[in-house]
């Protein structure tokens, strides 16, 4: 298996366990109403998203790949700070 085939693999998988993350978590928020669970669920989404965004960029993208980790730095470093925030939130 070459080196891409299993970096996209390994990011369906990131996609699939991040996509599964963020719906129970969304499933939990809409039965509590807990904004620390709105708040992890935005993080989670974020985190999945980024990875998606990144996965689109390095496979169908002209831009040099280093811009996708750019790209998914910028996304995961978000999604921690929205899911550091949830744990503080009331």
């Amino acid at each position: 298996m070459s080196v891409t085939m299993t970096a996209v693999a390994l990011k369906t998988i990131t996609l699939l366990l991040g996509g599964s993350i963020t719906f129970y978590s969304l499933r939990a928020y809409r039965r509590t109403r807990s904004s620390a669970l709105r708040a992890l669920t935005v993080g989670f989404g974020t985190v999945t998203v980024g990875a998606l965004v990144a996965g689109v960029v390095d496979q169908f993208s002209p831009l040099d790949p280093s811009v996708a980790l750019v790209v998914e730095s910028l996304f995961t470093t978000i999604g921690f700070a929205v899911i550091l925030y949830s744990l503080y939130v009331e």
